[in-house]
């Protein structure tokens, strides 16, 4: 026996919130199956909390267009909700020569995204922004923010339990089926749900295989150190992007407290251990553009695994977000390899899916 339900979505991390939440505001009636026993453990509180500006992305591309609109819905709501957040700005930094045309290349696609101005730099100009950063020039991005992201996802739980929906811990999900009707298996039930919402995170490209999806899962693993004591930064500092990711950069946290994240480990398994094997290429990643960084003072503190589509050495893909057309199956929608900047799009991406659900 299956039970009828209206919406299921599976996943209660940053994107499975928001759409859950969106769907709840339009008057239907959500449940979010979680396997873990709380909201957002995995990718959503695993990652820098960087409120992006949208210049990275290729002109065109759904991560550049859900991350220009998301970073204007996300700072609306977090001004409206109290959600601690700081438009604190971002130094880009050319270590060498070379890499100065790669700043000229983030000026073109910043303008080309709408993402806006970016300022260029000497190496003077960003020795008065940040004094303790060495490199050849920089450019600014004065959009770019930081955000708290547990308090931006309990204020989603709270807007999603307070128009009747609920999340469901502890709930993984075993198994999904179409055969005329979606069958979601999950903790011993079997859901029949008239709209599934695939937003898993590192898991949903496996999901999406049992209804015929094609998609592969990578795991690039990254390591996060923190800076102990008080933070000789001003803004977030970031290198020129490299394969996989944006380079080990600076963040800092609400509070004022600096880390320095991630690298790159391609892995064949979810594992959130911290290996500080690492640590000098890590320190020799950082030195490029901090030199004085002072190894004592760098602590291990987290990993976090970012869902990718493509494998180690592939060109870095997109956002996947297939409905009903791009599947085959009604009432379906999936999200797939939703990476940076998945938390700055995720009220855009919430948007989208409600476009591309069936509502017949």
């Amino acid at each position: 026996m299956s039970e009828s339900c209206d919406v299921v979505v599976i996943g209660a991390g940053i994107i499975g919130l928001a759409v859950a939440r969106a769907l709840a505001l339009v008057g239907r009636e959500v449940l979010i199956l979680e396997r873990q026993d709380a909201i957002g453990t995995e990718t959503s509180s695993r990652n820098s909390e960087v409120i992006h500006a949208g210049i990275y992305y290729p002109k065109g591309s759904l991560k550049a267009k859900m991350c220009v609109e998301g970073k204007q819905l996300l700072y609306q709501y977090c001004k409206e909700r109290n959600i601690s957040h700081r438009r604190i700005g971002k130094v880009i930094v050319a270590t060498s020569e070379a890499q100065e045309s790669v700043l000229e290349h983030y000026q073109i696609r910043s303008i080309e995204n709408g993402a806006g101005e970016l300022r260029r730099l000497s190496r003077d100009e960003v020795h008065t922004l940040e004094p303790h950063v060495e490199c050849f020039s920089g450019v600014f991005s004065p959009t770019t923010g930081i955000i708290d992201s547990h308090e931006y996802m309990t204020s989603l739980l709270g807007d999603l339990e307070a128009h009747g929906g609920m999340v469901a811990f502890n709930s993984k999900v075993e198994a999904v089926s179409h055969d005329d009707a979606l069958f979601v298996e999950s903790s011993g039930l079997t859901l029949n749900p008239r709209t599934l919402v695939n937003a898993a995170g590192l898991w949903a490209p496996s999901l999406s295989r049992q209804l015929g999806g094609q998609y592969q899962d990578h795991f690039a693993k990254g390591h996060y150190y923190t800076l102990s004591g008080d933070s000789p930064f001003n803004h977030l500092v970031y290198p020129v992007a490299e394969s996989g990711g944006l380079g080990v950069h600076v963040t800092l946290d609400i509070g004022g407290q600096a880390r320095f994240g991630p690298d790159v480990e391609w892995v064949d398994e979810v594992d959130y251990s911290f290996c500080d094997s690492n640590r000098q290429d890590f320190i020799d990643s950082v030195r490029q553009y901090y030199p004085s960084l002072d190894e004592t003072r760098l602590v291990p503190g987290y990993t976090g695994i970012r869902p990718k589509l493509v494998p180690e050495g592939g060109a870095p893909g997109d956002f996947v977000i297939n409905g009903p057309r791009e599947t085959g199956v009604p009432n379906y929608v999936e999200l797939l390899g939703i990476e940076s900047p998945g938390l700055t799009a995720s009220l855009a991406i919430a948007n989208y899916v409600l476009q591309l659900i069936n509502w017949n």
